[in-house]
């Protein structure tokens, strides 16, 4: 019997085969789309999953609080000394601390070979916290002495030449030699943790004298606290416990300390923490299910609408003695087969397009990772459940028609389904295109708006030139001269970083006008020198810009911190005098600059403090003229190399870097245009399968209308008057479900675009041109046909 359904739905499949091209074609992208969706989120959801005890594992976390409440993956230096020692929470705990673009030498046979590297400084703890193995598969890392190094087997080849090189050395920073004491297997791309490089947190103290030592003072994001608890602890009374620490260590502190224990399964996504927006994925989730609805969609109405031809069948068939049940299973064996069709198809388009979608969204995914039961009994499901929704109601719609209608010709399209449930799933589709071209079109609007819009400074024409810490004022200013007179180089400020762009942030508590007490919020660090202002184009609001100085004696704040100190107008504060860093900076306000974003979109305007210290320099800014950009480059390079003849030259451009705020945004508008296209597309194959089927049904009707007069304009207008009343249904149902989820989409941004009128007006019409596209060619070559044919058998 099986056996037997399938080789009649065969021969209706192909008997049939413009619509079942249709139908399958539609049903591949929609189980492609769903492959690569399962592919993204099995990598993400998958993070840190290989680590032995990944249950016990966490980060400690700081929530601060002061006018507002800000979220740190960091907590204090000393922080996990007290927890280890003061506490029996924890088997292991441990530090690590990153530094980025730092130097490395290689002596290759009598060559030195210069690299620039991110390096991790890690306490020898933390190899015992987390499962990273070394090449022979043990895990005895020794990094506790100092001036030790493991480092990923990738980076030992591109070091070394070779993965055997335990025993070697590299100078790290012209200073320390560092012997290399184990290799380690590639960390999988599903790791928190991106480092190659990891250095004895003994050689911190060279670096980040905070970071090595046993302070409360602050916090830092480079680095971070792990540990690996008991097991069966309590989280919820551990961080109840934690409550105490901040009143025993930080008791006068503004800066309110809350500490948190974040899972390690919980680091990948958890956006408040610097992790992914999980949002993020179930949005993308929810868009791949809406492509194999709208295909499933399709494939019901084009059934439903073919049902009326088939129904002598269907007469034939239960007049000989078919039972209702097995013309059901009939119909959905011809949807499996479709079905399977569909998904080896679509399984193939997912291969081919895997590189695009690894490069769209920068990320290394692979098909090998599919070779497990959990995928195949993913596609099986998917395959059922597709088959299921798609053919149930076609088939339960066929198996009821009345045979002495059927054989008598008597049926009408309400005997065979009717029309209402089609008009009601085409509006269905109509309303996700229009909502995903809303997406598209808001998320596209709130980046131009973020990356066009006035940020208060000149982001524009800017290079951004990396130099050594703890640089030498001589040597600062020597070089910024020589910079000055490169052909195309406008302006020159030495800073510690720009004005604006991802991870500038340095926030330290404020003391204003000898007030017995710290102000109750935090004030950002821009340190850059008097031509600051000018390179990068900040207007001053009152005052004057200070002079050149090498250290600190005078300052300028922003309008924002006006209005936080509650002064009334800038002259108010200028002379008065400010502390900040735990008054380790105390200096004289001497001018107000106008507000400039510091951050992305999504982050209030904070109050800011520019003065100039040239040993905080970590880069110079280039102002210059891009018409010789190759030239001026490579003569920047040129002298930046007689100063830094040990160093390796890094730089970029600030523009990118400002941009680089808003690569999750990009990531968002990306998808809504990759998905937003291939609904439409996918809604216009089962449109033009209607129209196909009801321009062959309606012949004779156009044939008499041609003969009583009508044009093909008037012909086109009355099939596709139908669609656009149904376009318009959906126009009023998407409206306000979109507005609703955009609008809460931007209440993530302080400063936002507004959802104009006009955006759904857009994509209302944008649906109503592509369906008037898709469905004119077929109404077209019917409406210019001789009506002699059509009604020559009447």
């Amino acid at each position: 019997m099986l056996r037997s359904y399938f080789k009649i739905a065969w021969r209706n499949l192909v008997k049939r085969k413009v619509f079942t091209g249709i139908n399958i074609l539609g049903l591949s992208i929609g189980f492609g789309s769903a492959i690569l969706i399962y592919l993204f989120l099995g990598y993400h959801y998958s993070f840190d999953d290989f680590h032995v005890n990944k249950d016990r594992i966490y980060r400690m976390a700081t929530e601060e609080h002061m006018d507002d409440i800000d979220y740190s993956a960091s907590v204090p230096p000393a922080f996990a000394k007290v927890f280890q020692e003061e506490y029996a929470y924890a088997d292991k705990v441990a530090k690590i601390m990153d530094r980025d673009g730092l130097v490395i030498d290689v002596d290759r046979n009598g060559n030195i070979a210069k690299y620039k590297r991110d390096v991790l400084f890690a306490q020898e703890d933390f190899f015992k916290i987390f499962s990273f193995p070394l090449v022979d598969g043990s895990n005895t890392i020794s990094i506790s002495a100092p001036n030790t190094a493991v480092v990923t087997e990738s980076e030992a080849l591109e070091l070394f030449g070779t993965v055997d090189a335990v025993g070697k050395t590299f100078v790290l920073e012209n200073d320390k030699t560092i012997e290399i004491t184990g290799i380690l297997k590639d960390i999988p791309s599903t790791s928190f943790l991106e480092a190659e490089i990891f250095i004895s947190f003994e050689n911190l103290k060279d670096f980040s004298e905070f970071g090595y030592g046993e302070n409360w003072g602050g916090i830092t994001t480079n680095l971070q606290c792990f540990a690996l608890l008991k097991p069966d602890q309590d989280i919820a009374h551990i961080e109840s416990v934690l409550l105490e620490l901040p009143k025993k260590y930080r008791p006068n502190s503004k800066n309110t300390h809350i500490y948190k224990l974040q899972p390690l399964s919980k680091i990948h996504l958890n956006e408040e923490y610097g992790g992914l927006d999980p949002v993020f994925l179930i949005v993308f989730g929810i868009i791949g299910l809406f492509l194999l609805i709208i295909a499933s969609i399709n494939f019901i109405n084009i059934s439903t609408a073919q049902a009326f031809y088939r129904s002598k069948e269907i007469g034939i068939r239960k007049v000989l003695g078919g039972f209702k049940k097995q013309l059901f299973w009939q119909f959905l064996s011809e949807t499996f087969l479709i079905s399977i069709f569909a998904i080896i198809i679509g399984f193939g388009m997912a291969v081919f397009f895997l590189p695009s979608f690894n490069e769209l969204f920068n990320i290394q995914l692979s098909f090998e990772s599919l070779l497990n039961l959990k995928f195949f009994g993913f596609l099986l499901a998917l395959l059922l459940l597709v088959s299921l929704l798609s053919g149930a109601y076609p088939g339960i719609l066929l198996s009821r028609i009345v045979p002495i209608l059927a054989l008598k010709g008597k049926l009408n399209h309400n005997d065979t389904g009717g029309s209402k449930t089609r008009k009601v799933l085409v509006v269905a589709q109509f309303v996700i295109s229009i909502s995903l071209i809303v997406a598209t079109l808001v998320i596209s609007r709130q980046i131009e708006y973020a990356t066009q819009t006035d940020l208060g400074f000149d982001k524009e024409s800017i290079i951004m030139l990396e130099v050594p810490e703890n640089l030498d004022p001589d040597k600062f200013h020597d070089l910024k001269s020589r910079l000055q007179q490169v052909v195309g180089v406008q302006n020159v400020s030495g800073c510690l970083t720009s004005p604006g762009g991802a991870n500038t942030f340095w926030d330290t508590t404020v003391k204003y006008n000898n007030r017995p007490e710290r102000e109750d919020f935090s004030i950002s660090i821009k340190i850059g020198d008097a031509d600051y202002l000018n390179a990068f184009n900040i207007p001053l609001a009152a005052g004057r810009n200070f002079f050149k100085n090498d250290s600190i004696t005078e300052l300028l704040v922003n309008e924002k911190f006006i209005a936080k100190i509650g002064a009334s107008s800038p002259d108010e504060i200028l002379g008065k005098t400010l502390a900040v860093n735990g008054e380790r900076i105390k200096a004289t306000i001497v001018g107000v600059v106008k507000d400039f974003h510091d951050g992305s979109f999504t982050q209030e305007i904070r109050p800011v403090f520019i003065a100039p210290y040239v040993r905080w320099y970590n880069e110079i800014g280039v102002k210059m003229n891009y018409k010789n950009t190759k030239t001026t480059l490579a003569q920047l390079e040129k002298e930046w190399s007689q100063t830094f003849s040990k160093h390796v030259f890094g730089y970029r451009f600030l523009d990118e870097s400002v941009a680089e705020q808003y690569e999750t945004e990009q990531r968002y508008l990306s998808l809504s245009k990759v998905f937003s296209g291939l609904a439409i597309f996918i809604g216009c194959l089962g449109l033009y399968g209607l129209i196909l089927f009801f321009v062959s049904h309606r012949t004779k009707e156009i044939g008499i209308r041609k003969v009583l007069g009508s044009s093909v304009s008037n012909i086109l207008t009355l099939f596709t008057l139908d669609f656009f009343k149904l376009i318009m249904v959906a126009g009023l149902v998407a409206t306000p479900a979109s507005w609703y989820l955009m609008e809460q989409w931007l209440q993530g941004y302080t400063y936002r675009t507004q959802i104009g009128w006009w955006i759904f007006a857009a994509a209302i019409g944008s649906v109503m041109l592509i369906t008037l596209v898709t469905i004119s060619y077929q109404t077209l070559k019917a409406a210019s046909a001789n009506p002699i044919k059509s009604l020559r058998t009447e």
